[in-house]
């Protein structure tokens, strides 16, 4: 009986293992052809648990699909230099240019000798024509005096309210009207000055050097940057012809020192605030740079006129923008011709800083002042 139990459970056994078998190779076809279909079997540790990657639901795509945007393709970059910018000249440049080129004409045609220094004062900007000849100075010369004056007065040797005589012997003729006036009259330091670039005084002149030393302002131009300009006694002299050492100057020079007062640089601020209200009171006759000065703008200046000489040298304060201009003449025919071409210059640079404007509202009478 046993026996038979024993080989009973031996056939079972063999028979439950040959079922394990069967069922072990179907697992693995089954897992096959899972794999083979696309399916994926859930390996997770937790049944249900999401996974991070997990497949994002297909959504059905519509019947027309329409092509995607094809952008264009960017440029080659130019291999080639680029192209230059266009330049676009200045209007004040180019009316400079002309204005500038109108002077050297004018400069060219003119039967003597000339000597133009032009400055914008605002810009620096200049123009030039034989700035350093050397010309008679004739009454410029008063100019440098003036400083002068103001270095002793710096110096506390002479004060603006100095009365000084007129005697016999300082009383000289030509320009001016102290000459008139009787011996023993007084005039302050300052009432000489005036006279002295007003009128362009001789006798205030006189006074003025002897008051000073003729050799003390001899040691003051190389200060006010006066290289080529020189005085001496016999240059003062007021006689037509040549004399042994005459009194020579540049317009560079000339200007220069009207630049000088104009910016406050000679001697201090304050006397040079003076004089450049000296030399801005109005003379008695507007002739040569002020000659047809439009209206509204000053000119302080000082004039000269002796030995074939003939000049201007000013400073003008317009509402465009300040500037300076030196004229110098020698060896002219005559002096009325001289003046002329210094007033025709002097317009020249009107039409530049006047404008338009100013021609277009001024009458044809004075239109055609202003263009001989």
């Amino acid at each position: 009986m046993s026996r038979i139990l024993i080989d009973r459970r031996i056939r079972w056994g063999g028979v439950r293992s040959r079922r394990s078998d069967l069922l072990l190779i179907s697992a693995i076809a089954v897992v096959g052809l899972a794999y083979g279909l696309g399916y994926r079997l859930d390996w997770s540790e937790e049944a249900g648990r999401p996974e991070e990657d997990q497949e994002v639901a297909e959504i059905a795509a519509p019947a027309s699909i329409s092509p995607p945007a094809v952008l264009p393709a960017p440029e080659a970059p130019s291999i080639g230099p680029a192209p230059a910018p266009s330049i676009v000249p200045d209007p004040r440049g180019v009316q400079w240019e002309a204005m500038t080129g109108e002077l050297a004409k004018l400069a060219a045609r003119y039967p003597g000798r000339v000597s133009i220094y032009l400055k914008d004062l605002k810009s620096g900007k200049t123009w030039m024509h034989h700035p350093d000849d050397l010309f008679p100075a004739a009454s410029l010369i008063k100019v440098p005096v003036m400083v002068a004056a103001f270095y002793k007065i710096r110096d506390g040797q002479l004060a603006l309210d100095e009365r000084i005589a007129i005697t016999r012997r300082n009383r000289v003729g030509g320009s001016g009207s102290l000459k008139w006036r009787p011996n023993g009259t007084r005039l302050t330091v300052r009432e000489l000055l005036v006279h002295m670039i007003n009128e362009s005084d001789n006798t205030a002149t006189k006074m003025i050097l002897d008051r000073l030393g003729i050799g003390y302002v001899q040691q003051q131009f190389p200060r006010m940057g006066l290289l080529y300009t020189g005085i001496y006694e016999e240059g003062m002299s007021i006689r037509g012809g040549r004399v042994m050492h005459e009194n020579y100057t540049t317009a560079r020079e000339m200007a220069s020192l009207m630049d000088r007062i104009y910016t406050g640089q000679a001697v201090d601020k304050v006397s040079s605030e003076v004089m450049l209200d000296i030399l801005k009171k109005p003379k008695a006759v507007a002739s040569r740079l002020a000659k047809g000065m439009p209206r509204g703008w000053e000119i302080a200046h000082k004039t000269g006129l002796l030995r074939q000489a003939c000049h201007d040298s000013a400073i003008f304060l317009t509402p465009n923008g300040d500037y300076s201009m030196t004229v110098l003449t020698g060896q002219n025919r005559s002096y009325s011709l001289a003046k002329d071409f210094i007033t025709k210059a002097g317009k020249v640079t009107f039409r530049h800083y006047a404008g338009p404007q100013y021609y277009a509202k001024a009458t044809p009478r004075r239109r055609a002042r202003a263009a001989r």
